[in-house]
Formats: structure tokens, sequence, C-alpha cells
């Protein structure tokens, strides 16, 4: 869409459109006890100037002194010294799909990103791992002004420019953004200058390729005054058997008047677990629509926040979460109205089915003074079985009497008439449950492009067909 910065972190489908992991040669890892040795060894490897080796520094202390999170819906803690914290593959950075190992070509296929970036993309960004392999970026958004490159190399390149946000959207707050800001590798850092429209999406596409691994993607976006732009993440992992740990964090900083759209699709294989470090600060007549969709994954917890800062500022937050098999989703929203006339929308949807637990965890704070602040919540649940759970737990703080914010929720079963219905029209079961699902979610993902649509409703269909289907 025209106008939107959009964050599209698609997870695709694994066992259907990934496959089984191939081998990948790493030329590079770190692995064990997360030190301060640790640390400078992997600031030293990347060659960062000394600011950001002592920013990791700050945020290790921080990580050593935090709890883990009593809220976590895992048995124990996750055991940190087992994975590899760092993996740098065996690739050099390729500019072109061709120059990409057949493997890493191969997933990317799948993904559909050739087809993509020839169509509605102005570049794609692709790490696998812990570091950026694929990088191609197309000279319209070098006439614009517009710096797109990997978190990396602009720490080297604009380290001023990263210095002013880096950390300061989203600080070491709490243990998994302090392991985060410790341990990042790879990510994206988009500056869209004032008075600028993109008006074709950028791509960062992120691959974990086994198990054991540990991923802290750290993205910055920043979007000048009265500027627009679109930008869109694409991460998966294949089929393995073991767990890989994937601690993401994204920045958003919008200026005056400009308008941001971040979406974040989540479909990770079964042995993935997802915290999703999202938020956003917005200056005054600016807006950010957030949409967060999760398929696949063992626990994915991912609360997009909205800082709205400056008079008259606007969020809306959609979130969409299969949860089906034994797994966890919990897609959340934290809004915080700091200013006068500002406005926010939080819209969650969740699907459990084959004993699957969807969660949707909110949080809308209006501080005092932010008069005539509006904020409305729905949350709906759909749940398709006996075996499965749906949760909506909203938190409210408003501190503002002007103020109006409401919320509602909704939990119900699958119609079995509507499923009668279906199947006399011959549809199996299993097809008619996939279409009931596919249409719960339709409203919401609508909104996206028409090519995006394709992949995620395909991927619905074979998330649905797993795990012996969805009776």
């Amino acid at each position: 869409m025209p106008g939107d910065v959009r964050l599209d972190i698609a997870r695709s489908d694994v066992s259907g459109m990934l496959g089984a992991a191939k081998p990948i040669t790493w030329d590079v890892t770190i692995k064990g006890r997360i030190t301060r040795d640790m640390v400078e060894e992997l600031s030293r490897l990347k060659g960062e100037p000394d600011w950001m080796r002592r920013l990791r520094l700050r945020a290790l202390e921080m990580f050593e002194k935090q709890p883990w999170p009593n809220w976590l819906p895992l048995e124990g803690t996750i055991d940190l010294e087992s994975l590899v914290l760092y993996a740098k593959p065996r690739v050099e950075r390729a500019r072109s799909m061709d120059e990409l190992p057949r493997e890493l070509r191969e997933y990317y296929e799948a993904l559909r990103v050739p087809e993509l970036e020839a169509k509605v993309l102005s570049g794609v960004i692709g790490q696998v791992d812990s570091e950026v392999v694929y990088e191609s970026i197309k000279k319209e958004l070098e006439r614009l002004g517009v710096i797109a490159m990997s978190m990396d190399e602009a720490v080297r390149k604009y380290p001023d420019l990263v210095k002013q946000y880096f950390a300061k959207v989203f600080p070491p707050e709490y243990k998994f953004a302090s392991l985060n800001i410790a341990l990042w590798s790879g990510g994206v850092f988009v500056y869209v200058p004032p008075n600028t429209h993109v008006k074709m999406p950028l791509e960062l596409v992120i691959l974990i390729s086994s198990a054991g691994v540990g991923q802290f993607e750290h993205s910055l976006i920043v979007v000048g005054e009265n500027s627009s732009a679109e930008f869109i993440v694409a991460c998966a992992a294949p089929v393995f058997t073991g767990l890989s740990l994937h601690d993401g964090m994204t920045e958003v900083y919008v200026h005056r008047n400009a308008r941001v759209r971040l979406v974040d699709l989540k479909n990770w294989s079964r042995g993935v677990i997802y915290f999703g470090n999202n938020r956003a600060i917005i200056e005054e007549g600016a807006s950010v629509d957030w949409l967060s969709g999760s398929l696949g994954g063992k626990v994915t917890i991912v609360y997009p926040m909205s800082v709205l800062r400056g008079v008259g500022s606007r969020t809306t937050i959609t979130s969409v979460a299969l949860a089906n098999g034994p797994t966890w989703k919990e897609e959340g929203a934290k809004v915080f109205h700091t200013a006068p006339h500002t406005y926010s929308k939080v819209v969650s949807k969740g699907v459990s089915l084959n004993g699957g637990t969807s969660v949707y965890r909110g949080l809308v704070y209006v501080r005092e003074g932010a008069k005539y602040a509006k904020s409305s919540v729905s949350c709906e649940s759909l749940v398709l079985d006996e075996k499965s759970k749906a949760y909506t737990i909203p938190h409210e703080q408003v501190f503002e009497e002007t103020a109006i914010v409401t919320h509602e929720a909704y939990t119900g079963r699958l119609s079995e008439d509507k499923l009668f219905y279906l199947r006399s029209r011959g549809l199996s079961e299993e097809e008619a449950r996939s279409l009931v699902v596919l249409g719960y979610f339709h409203d919401v993902m609508v909104n996206l492009p028409v090519e995006y649509v394709s992949i995620f409703n395909r991927a619905i269909e074979l998330e649905l067909s797993r795990l012996g289907g969805v009776g």
C-alpha cells in the first residue's frame, strides 16, 4: 500500500514450503556461558566501534541482574549455554540470487522471494543464522536518499545516525531485550529522509538453518517527517529435530506526520521458540499500523508496542494466531497514550486446535493529561476442539478522565452446523475447517498485497494439514 512502511515479518510454512534442513557450514561460531569475554569477542569479530561494544556490555550487565520472566509457558528455563549464540555461515555476501549456494537459493525460491523481488519489492536483504548473506537494493532507493543496508554495516558507515536511535526506542528493560542488545547480529537499518515516499517495499528475509541456534536479529527503522515507505521482513526455518531460539528486536522511530505500517507474520518449524521485541515511538500527527500473525513454532510471545508521544498520533495493532497442536501462541499488544487526542485500535483473532493454546495479553495505558484519548480493544477466539484453549488477558490503566477506553472479547467454538453445511457441498472435513479458518482471518489479511495473501493462505492450509489434520 503506497504511503506506508510495512514491516512484514512473514514466517513461511516450513514443513510444506522449505522441507527438511539442509547442511549449512559455519565459518565462526560462539557458544557457552554468556560472559563479558564472549560479548567482547563478538564485538571484535564484527569490527565495531567502541561505543557499540560498551552498549553491549551495559546490556549484559542488565541481563545478569534481571530475573527470568515468571510468565513464560515453559518447563524450566531456556538452556542458552546449549545454543550456538553466534553462527556465521561460510557464504560470501551475494548481490544476486544466482550467486547464492544452491541450498540457500532453494529456500528463497520456496518462499517465492525471487518472484516477489521482481514484481513488488525495492530490494531484498537476506540473513541466515547470525549474518546477512544476500543484499540487492534497487537504485530507486538510493536516488530518493533512502539508506537501506544490514545493521552491522550501518554501525560502521553511519555511526552517528545509528547511535542516535539504537536501543533508545527499546532499551534493555527486561531479560530478553537485554539479551538481544548484548548479542545482536544481523537485521537491517532503514532511514527514510523527510518528505520522501517509498512506494515499493523493502524485504528482509531471515532464516534459521538448523536446531541449536540462537538468533538475535536487530532492526532499526527511522522515518523522517512527512514521509512514508514500505518494508517487509520474512523469516522461516526448515524442519529440524531440537530447539532453536529467535530473540529478535525491531525499533521504529516515526517523526511528525509520517505514516508507517509494520506487519509481523511468523511461521516457524515446531522447534522454534520466538520472542519478538517490537516497539514504535510515534510523534505528532504520525501513525503506525502493526499486523502480527503467527503460525507454527513451539512458543511464540510478541507484544507490538506503540508509544503515542505526539498530539494526534494514531496506531492500530492487529494480531492473528493459529495454535495447532502442542504450541503456545501469545499475541498481544501494548499502547501508551502520553499526548492529547491520540487514538488506538487493537484487534486480536486466535484459533486453537489439536491441543493448542492461543492467548491475547494486552495493555492500554493512558497518562494523566492525555486529554480525549480514545482506545478500543476487540479480542476474538475460535476453539476447534475440546483439547484446545484460548485466553484473553487485558489490562487497562486510565489516568485521564476525558479518555474513552473500551474492551470487548468473544470466545466460541466451531459450529457443527457450519461444518455440516460445507461438507454437504462436497468438501472434506479438513477442507471445511480450512475454509472456516481462512474466512475467520480474511478481513484482517485482506489488507496485505495479493501476493502475500496467497502465500499466507497457502501457509495456513499447510499448517492445518499437519499433526494428522485438523479433526
